[in-house]
């Protein structure tokens, strides 16, 4: 192997990387702190860098070396670092050779002012106000899909974006396998007689004692906030500048203080995994989670099968009654009731884990219609509304709580949503070959100590960052490939009977 090759392809990605991150920074500070009149600069800053950094990956130089380093590197087998690094090199300088250069620069300047008018939107709820910026965001998108079109499904090159190595076709057989099923048991627990909620558990709950008790979650599962912080957003949302900066956000609903604590266990789940990377891969595009399904399966397996189950609320109880003393009244049985109740809602990040799929299987179909050209963009609030009529049996009452919800559309981050649903398989696969390897997991988290299961995870999905594919991860960890079965299993054994 050429050694002098090898360096130079590396100094050539971690220049991409580092301007990659610096587009991270931007995007953060535009969605947390930057004042509203700085929308418009900061839309061309993002162009610019989006174009320089797509410039070095695409140049003629960089792909020279990758054909120089090939012989060498392209072994399947071969799980070194390089390899790695070489695997990645030689599949994105493929795929983004195919979209031009002011493509790229138009797209991320176009997603900058979309989000900037989509907040607005939202406070709104008013949809029309920003149909023109996601109309010009959509088309950008299709013609990105058909410069990356191989004569397969045209929404193939949008989920490639998150979900290298899978298909339109793959996410349609595990989401076939999965709904039929889904839809039973879904069917069955909104039929029944509905328990409300502890008197003790509504109320007023002051976002300033929020803040700690989210922090406070953060804390018990293990996120570091010496390489970290906490902030708020209008859709929350994580972002991992580097190994030593991991930033999370989160929202707050002065009437649910469990929708700030489940927010933050999710970001903070995603938060973990970028820290737990091995520090041998920073600063180089290896440094981040493999695949979307990946990164959502961490936040959902912390969100969900630990933030929903009895041992976390043993150990977590008495902070939520020492910030709110008014939760006394609440036994721990009333808690695991409020939080495990499977009910129809109209708002996905606030869904309970049953019906969440629901509103993803929503969105995948409205964004394969988009692409084709089956669904207007105009027409998608109607669209929209019909879809949660016949899913959940529920009609948004304005566009902010329906189509203007998620702030995916608006960053062009089409393709995205069907990672949180495989991300829910992989985590039930995930935590349940975590239990059968260490079973002290459920008394150690019980008395808040998460270091067990957070260590399983650090070994087994974290440290690899890139070097390792979705499906070797899995199959690794889990002894088989991903699946819905366990998944369904799950869900039927929680909320079935």
């Amino acid at each position: 192997m050429n050694a002098a090759a090898l360096a130079a392809l590396r100094e050539r990605l971690e220049r991409f990387h580092a301007l990659s991150k610096a587009a991270e920074v931007l995007h953060w500070d535009m969605e947390t702190r930057m004042p509203r009149p700085g929308a418009a600069s900061r839309a061309l800053q993002c162009g610019a860098v989006a174009r320089a950094a797509h410039e070095i990956l695409c140049a003629p130089e960089t792909r020279g070396l990758v054909d120089e380093l090939g012989p060498a590197l392209s072994d399947p087998g071969d799980e070194s670092e390089p390899a790695a690094l070489w695997r990645w090199a030689e599949r994105e300088t493929a795929r983004r050779a195919r979209l031009p250069a002011a493509l790229v620069e138009e797209t991320s300047r176009a997603t900058a002012r979309a989000q900037d008018v989509w907040v607005e939107a939202r406070r709104r709820s008013d949809f029309a106000m920003f149909l023109p910026e996601l109309s010009c965001v959509l088309e950008l998108k299709r013609e990105a899909a058909r410069a990356l079109d191989d004569g397969g499904d045209p929404y193939d090159g949008w989920l490639a974006e998150f979900e290298p190595g899978m298909r339109a076709a793959d996410a349609d057989r595990l989401f076939a396998e999965l709904e039929p099923g889904l839809a039973e048991i879904t069917a069955r627990a909104i039929a029944r007689p509905r328990r409300e909620r502890h008197p003790a558990l509504t109320g007023f709950f002051a976002i300033e004692r929020q803040r700690g008790l989210g922090e406070a979650a953060a804390r018990l599962i293990g996120f570091d906030f010496s390489r970290g912080l906490l902030d708020e957003s209008a859709h929350p949302f994580t972002s991992a500048p580097a190994l030593g900066d991991v930033r999370i956000t989160t929202r707050y609903d002065e009437r649910d203080p469990f929708s700030n604590i489940f927010t933050v266990l999710h970001e903070a789940g995603h938060g973990l995994y970028e820290q737990g990377i091995d520090p041998a891969l920073a600063d180089g595009p290896l440094c981040a989670g493999g695949t979307m399904s990946l990164h959502e399966s961490q936040s959902r397996l912390w969100e969900n099968a630990i933030g929903r189950g009895r041992e976390f609320w043993t150990a977590f109880l008495p902070r939520l009654r020492e910030a709110f003393p008014s939760a006394a009244g609440a036994s721990l049985d009333d808690v695991l009731a409020a939080v495990n109740s499977a009910r129809p809602s109209l708002i996905r990040v606030e869904a309970d884990e049953l019906t969440y799929g629901q509103h993803v299987l929503l969105r995948y179909g409205l964004e394969r219609r988009l692409l084709s050209g089956d669904l207007r963009p105009a027409d998608l609030p109607e669209a929209w509304n019909a879809g949660m009529r016949e899913r959940l049996g529920l009609t948004p009452p304005d566009d902010a709580r329906g189509v203007l919800q998620d702030v995916h559309w608006s960053a062009g981050l089409f393709g995205y949503f069907p990672t949180y649903l495989i991300g829910n398989m992989i985590s039930i696969q995930l935590y349940a070959a975590a239990l059968k390897d260490r079973p002290e997991i459920p008394e150690r988290l019980s008395r808040g100590d998460a270091s067990p299961l957070r260590g399983w995870l650090r070994d087994k999905v974290h440290r690899h960052g890139r070097r390792l594919a979705a499906e070797q991860v899995v199959a690794r960890a889990c002894g088989g490939p991903i699946s819905s079965r366990p998944y369904l299993e799950y869900l039927r054994a929680k909320h079935g009977a």
